[in-house]
C-alpha cells in the first residue's frame, strides 16, 4: 500500500522564506491537486517531493541558526518509483520524439540485454554452469513480465494515441520542437514510465481538449499516486479526489475535487468568521472587566479589585486569538472601459480557404460574429484556431475569400505569444511607450494590475509568464475598444486572477471573441461555441457543456461486440430483448433513487456524504431519462 505525508515543511530559497507550514497526506489511488496563486511554492513542493529541490536539514542533525536551513519530513514508500513533469526538458542532442519516449523503457531494455546475453552464453554451458544459467534467465524472464517488458508497444501506442503524436511528429527533432510540444513529449514518457508517485506541473497548458480529456481518463485509472498543480478548475474538478490549498505560505486539505473544495472553503470561513464574533465579543467584555477593576481598585485604593483584574487579564493574554478570515485578498481590479458601439456586424469571414503544402486548414468557410456576442473558437492542435487569427490581424492572407473586421470596430488583442517593443524596457516604460500620461497617474493605473512598490521598475524581459499577460492586459485594456481578442488568456494565470479576469469580461459591454482549452472560462464566458471541423466553422448555441452534449457518444469496444452478436438475431427477439431489459433497469434506477431521497432526508448526514449522495443522484437521473427516452422509442 503506497503511502506518502509531508508533515510541517520548511522551505528556504536562499534567506527567502518560500513555504512555512506544508503538510498533506497521500495514498494508493490518491489524486491530489495543489491549488494557490502564483508564487506560493505549488511547484516547490513537487520539486521537493521528486528530490529535485533538496531539504538541507533531517531529523538527527542540529539545526544551524542562519535562514538556510529547512525542517519538516517528507515520509516516501521505500523503493517507490517517481516521475516529475519538468516544465523546460533538456535531452542529449540528436534525439527524435520516438527516442526521448522510449527512454521509459531504459530498465526494460537492460532486462532484455541481460536476457540476450544469457541466451548466447547458454548456448556454450553444459551441467551446473547451464542450471546457473537457466535460474538467472528465468529470473530476468519473470522480471521483464513485471516490469511491463510484454506489454511495452501496447503502452507506447496507446499514450501516443492519445496525445495524438502522428508518425511524422514521432520522427521529429526533439530540439527543434517548441516549449509545449517538448512538455506533451515527456508527459507521455513520464504517463509510459507508468511510476508509483506521478507529479504533474500544469499538465494541461500545452494540450487541445481531446488530448486533455484523454489525460483526464488516463489519470481516473492510475493506480499510484498523482499530485498535480494546475489552474485547469475543469481538469481539476474530473481528475482529484482531494485539494491541498497554498495559502499564506502553510497548507490546508479538502476532501473531494475543486468545487467542493469551493463550497467548503466558503463555508469554513463563514464559520470561522461567526467564532470570530463571537470571540471579540468575549475579548471586549473581558477588556472592559480588567479596565473597570483596575479603575475601582485605584479608587477604593484596594489590591483585591488588582488582583481579580491581573487574573482576567492572565487569560486573555492566554487566549488563542482566531484570525478574522481574509474574504477578499489583493489581485487585479479590472475596468474594462468600452467605446462607442461598433456596427452590427463585428467579424465576418466570407468563402474562407487557406491550405499549406498538402495540408487543408479551411475551405469555403464562413462565420459571422455580431456585436455584443461572446464566442469561444475551440478544435484539436493544428485545426486553424491560430492560423484564423493570424488572417483576422493581416499576418496572414487567404487563399481565397474573405477575412475582416467589421465597420467602426475598435480591436484590442491579447495573442499567446505576448511581446513587448522593447524587453530591456521597465515594466512602467513599457506601459508609457505609446501614450501619453504622467508617471504617477500611470503607477496608480498599474498597480489595479498587481504591480505594487518595486515591481514597475522591474525590466520587461524579467517577468514572468503571469506578470507579462498583466501587464499586457493592463496596455490593452487603457485603450478605448468594443472587441476583445483573446488568444488562450488564461494560460500562466492563477486561478484568483482568473477569476478576475472572468468578472471583468462579464461586465464588458462590447464583443469579445476568443481560443481557449479551458473548459470552465469556456462554460463562464461563452455565450456560443465555434468548433473548427471539417474545414470549416460549426456553431452551438450555448457554453462548452452544451457543445459537449451535442458531440456523438463513443461506442464502448465492449458494446460494440454485443451489437455485431445482436445483428445475427432476429430483429422482433431484439426489441423484445431491448424492451425487457429497459424496463428492468427503469426499475432498478427509480429504487436506487428513491433510497437516495431518504437517505437525504436525514438531518444528521455530514457534509461530505450530502455532496456525493446529491451527485450520485444527478447521474442516476440523467440515466433515468436516457433509459425512458430509448423504451419510449
Amino acid at each position: 500500500m503506497l503511502e506518502m505525508k509531508l508533515h510541517g515543511v520548511k522551505k528556504f530559497m536562499e534567506a527567502t522564506l518560500v513555504v512555512n507550514n506544508i503538510s498533506f497526506e497521500a495514498y494508493e489511488g490518491d489524486k491530489v491537486g495543489i491549488v494557490g496563486d502564483n508564487g506560493s511554492g505549488k511547484s516547490t513542493i513537487l520539486k521537493l517531493i521528486a528530490g529535485i529541490e533538496k531539504m538541507h536539514y533531517y531529523p538527527g542533525y542540529p539545526q544551524t541558526s542562519s535562514p538556510g536551513y529547512d525542517e519538516g519530513l517528507i515520509n516516501l514508500p521505500r523503493g517507490a518509483s517517481k516521475a516529475y513533469l519538468e516544465q523546460s526538458p533538456v535531452y542529449p542532442e540528436g534525439l527524435r520524439v520516438i527516442d526521448v519516449l522510449n527512454l521509459a523503457f531504459e530498465e526494460i531494455v537492460c532486462i532484455e540485454n541481460q536476457m540476450r546475453e544469457l541466451e548466447n552464453q547458454m548456448k556454450k554451458l553444459e551441467d551446473n554452469a547451464l542450471e546457473k544459467a537457466l535460474k538467472k534467465y528465468s529470473d530476468l524472464v519473470e522480471l521483464f513480465e513485471v516490469k511491463g517488458g510484454y506489454e511495452r508497444e501496447e503502452k507506447l501506442s496507446k499514450v501516443c494515441t492519445g496525445l495524438n503524436f502522428t508518425d511524422s511528429f514521432l520522427n521529429r527533432d526533439f530540439d527543434l520542437l517548441s516549449g509545449g510540444e517538448k512538455t506533451t513529449v515527456v508527459l507521455g514518457k513520464l504517463l509510459i514510465h507508468n511510476p508509483d508517485i506521478l507529479l504533474l506541473d500544469e499538465p494541461t497548458n500545452h494540450l487541445d481538449m481531446e488530448s486533455i480529456e484523454w489525460l483526464e481518463g488516463y489519470l481516473k485509472s492510475y493506480k499510484g499516486i498523482v499530485i498535480i498543480v494546475s489552474h485547469d478548475r475543469y481538469f481539476l474538478d474530473h481528475v482529484v479526489n482531494k485539494i491541498v490549498e497554498i495559502e499564506d505560505m502553510e497548507s490546508i486539505s479538502y476532501k473531494g475535487n475543486y468545487s467542493s473544495f469551493v463550497s467548503q472553503k466558503e463555508e469554513n470561513m463563514r464559520i470561522q468568521y461567526e467564532h470570530f464574533r463571537e470571540q471579540q465579543k468575549k475579548v471586549n467584555n473581558m477588556e472592559n472587566q480588567v479596565k473597570s477593576l483596575r479603575d475601582w481598585a485605584m479608587r477604593a485604593d484596594n489590591n483585591k479589585f488588582f488582583r481579580r483584574a491581573a487574573s482576567i487579564q492572565k487569560k486573555l493574554d492566554k487566549m488563542e486569538r482566531i484570525d478574522k478570515p481574509v474574504f477578499e485578498r489583493k489581485n487585479m481590479r479590472l475596468d474594462l472601459k468600452v467605446a462607442e458601439r461598433s456596427g452590427n456586424e463585428t467579424i465576418k469571414a466570407i468563402e474562407l480557404s487557406k491550405s499549406y503544402q498538402d495540408k487543408g486548414i479551411f475551405k469555403d468557410a464562413n462565420l459571422m460574429i455580431h456585436y455584443g456576442e461572446r464566442v469561444g473558437l475551440i478544435g484539436p492542435n493544428g485545426s486553424g484556431k491560430t492560423t484564423f487569427l493570424r488572417m483576422l490581424l493581416g499576418e496572414e492572407q487567404p487563399d481565397q475569400g474573405v477575412v475582416e473586421l467589421g465597420a467602426n470596430v475598435m480591436a484590442a488583442y491579447l495573442l499567446q505569444k505576448i511581446t513587448f517593443k522593447n524587453e530591456e524596457h521597465t515594466v512602467l516604460e513599457a506601459f508609457r511607450e505609446d501614450i501619453s500620461i504622467l508617471e504617477g497617474k500611470a503607477r496608480e493605473y498599474l498597480s489595479k494590475f498587481m504591480f505594487f512598490k518595486k515591481s514597475p521598475f522591474k525590466k520587461v524581459m524579467h517577468l514572468s509568464g503571469g506578470e507579462r499577460i498583466r501587464l499586457k492586459l493592463a496596455m490593452l485594456l487603457y485603450q478605448d475598444i468594443n472587441l476583445l481578442i483573446l488568444d488562450e488568456p488564461t494560460n500562466h494565470l492563477d486561478i484568483d486572477s482568473i477569476e478576475t479576469l472572468e468578472e471583468a469580461l462579464e461586465d464588458f459591454k462590447g464583443t469579445i471573441f476568443f481560443i481557449s482549452h479551458d473548459r470552465y472560462f469556456i462554460n463562464k464566458i461563452a455565450e456560443r461555441v465555434i468548433a473548427l471541423e471539417g474545414n470549416g466553422f460549426k456553431c452551438y448555441q450555448g457554453n462548452y457543456d452544451y457543445y459537449k452534449s451535442q458531440q456523438p457518444k463513443e461506442v464502448p469496444i465492449v458494446s460494440r461486440e454485443k451489437d455485431k452478436k445482436q445483428r445475427n438475431k432476429p430483429e422482433s427477439l431484439n426489441q423484445e430483448e431491448l424492451m425487457s431489459n429497459a424496463l428492468t433497469r427503469i426499475e432498478s434506477l427509480e429504487k436506487e433513487i428513491k433510497a437516495i431521497d431518504l437517505a437525504l432526508s436525514n438531518d444528521q448526514i455530514e457534509y461530505e456524504e450530502l455532496t456525493m449522495l446529491y451527485s450520485k443522484k444527478i447521474e442516476l437521473s440523467k440515466e433515468l431519462d436516457s433509459v425512458m427516452e430509448l423504451w419510449l422509442s
